[in-house]
């Protein structure tokens, strides 16, 4: 005979497990949709799961369909004939996509779900069994839903990231070309600032061109500008040990380099079209010091032109990975790291963060040389983005242009408290302080 405490136990157990015996007593009296869907999605298949019915026993369907397109309009259609328009899915990498644009529309009301929050117990899991427990999570209300732009924002988003993709693919280039003239024993990056400027370009195509060892003087006359005051060290610095396969490595990467910025112009246009709906937003983001286009392209494409999807500022930072999260135990509260957020929206901040850390007489540049050198640069950078991302909700929610504090306004606000709390130990000791303007302060005995 079981014990009531063991009882207890197991019936907790059962509220978070997706296959327990009884199943229709897992929040069975917390029914709030009376037919919902819960999707297990696969890169070959999906399963399905159709719970309908009463609250204590509804009425269970599993299927299993093909992704291909033939099976997703058969699910589509297998929905209808159920009458079940609330779905519920998991966001299992890119294999979500295609059953939600298929679903996408007024027939259906479509929650895409983070995996970690519909996660079911190891040991217990099966395809069956997630759908099943998907479908019991969202027909009692349990599954936040994440934030799916629209397809304008959605295609925006793909040019953006594939933007920063093939941005990153060039900076590793000019590194692998630093690397191959470092191992020629070329020294040219110590004298010229930017080896893929101009002058450094040129030079480069001629130690290409060519044979044997090259000519440094020749190589240094192609300096151009304010360049031609460093020949004398353009010349001790080319006079290194250049071999045909250098020459032919740095040629294929020259040309890798061309590539990729030729790329990274033609996504930049068409960027720009897809942005000509939202120039107002990116004008008023623009006013953000530190928030150049490019950021503000990268914010239209994460986040959308329409804040009304987040609650409030603090919420929109938190889902751009801004805000740290709980760690607390007994009691105690200990460190705790960034919560799991956006990532590209949080990267394109931070950086925004740095340039704004480097404007002149602003809020934000005081208040991270402020923070910095009490909790360091880095945690400061975050600081600065978070404050970017709340000022970025205000002005997307309000359609109004950013508002510069100054960089004094920090001091004013440090020295207001600093002299409320000379006043509240003043009254402490038993004396009433009268202050009639900015300048004078009458202290009287109590």
């Amino acid at each position: 005979m079981s014990s009531p405490v063991r009882a207890r136990t197991c019936e907790k157990i059962a509220l978070f497990r997706p296959s327990c015996t009884p199943p229709q007593k897992v929040m069975a009296t917390d029914a709030l949709l009376s037919s919902c869907c819960g999707l297990d999605v696969h890169s070959r298949f999906v399963t399905a799961c159709v719970l309908s019915g009463p609250s204590q026993k509804p009425k269970k369907v599993i299927r299993t369909f093909s992704a291909t397109a033939a099976g997703l309009l058969e699910l589509r259609d297998w929905l209808i004939d159920l009458g079940c328009r609330a779905v519920a899915m998991e966001s299992t990498g890119v294999y979500w996509k295609p059953v939600w644009h298929l679903l996408e529309g007024p027939e259906f009301d479509l929650v895409l779900a983070n995996a970690y929050a519909v996660k079911a117990v190891k040991g217990r899991k099966t395809d069956v069994g997630d759908a099943e427990w998907i479908a019991k999570l969202h027909r009692s209300g349990l599954v936040p839903a994440s934030f799916v732009p629209p397809v304008p924002i959605r295609d925006l988003r793909d040019l953006t990231r594939y933007r920063t993709a093939l941005k990153q693919e060039a900076a590793r280039e000019r590194n692998r070309i630093q690397k191959l003239l470092e191992d020629a024993n070329i020294k040219i990056s110590e004298v010229i600032s930017d080896l893929f400027g101009k002058s450094g370009r040129a030079m480069l195509a001629e130690l290409i061109r060519t044979e044997g060892q090259p000519d440094a003087e020749r190589v240094a006359a192609l300096a151009q500008g304010r360049l031609r005051k460093k020949i004398p060290d353009l010349v001790e610095a080319l006079a290194g040990n250049v071999r045909d396969h250098h020459r032919y490595m740095l040629s294929l990467g020259l040309q890798r380099l061309s590539d990729l910025e030729r790329h990274v112009a033609d996504i930049e246009a068409r960027i720009d079209v897809c942005l000509e709906p939202y120039t107002a937003e990116v004008e008023l983001l623009e006013t953000i010091p530190g928030v150049a286009h490019h950021v503000a392209a990268v914010i239209i494409a994460e986040a959308g032109a329409d804040m009304s999807v987040f609650p409030d500022a603090p919420h929109f930072a938190a889902w751009a990975g801004l805000t740290p999260g709980n760690n607390q135990s007994g009691g105690k509260t200990r460190p705790a790291h960034l919560r799991p957020g956006n990532r590209h929206l949080r990267a394109a901040l931070v950086e925004s963060a740095w340039a704004a850390s480097r404007t002149r007489k602003t809020f934000l540049s005081a208040t991270f040389w402020r923070l910095a050198a009490r909790i360091g640069r880095k945690k400061a950078l975050i600081a600065i983005a978070h404050k970017q991302a709340n000022a970025v909700h205000t002005i997307l929610s309000g359609k109004v242009a950013y508002a510069e504090l100054g960089e004094a306004y920090r001091r004013r606000v440090d020295d207001a408290r600093y002299e409320q709390r000379l006043i509240a130990k003043v009254e402490a000791l038993g004396f009433r302080v009268t202050r009639r303007d900015a300048q004078q302060t009458d202290v009287v005995a109590g």
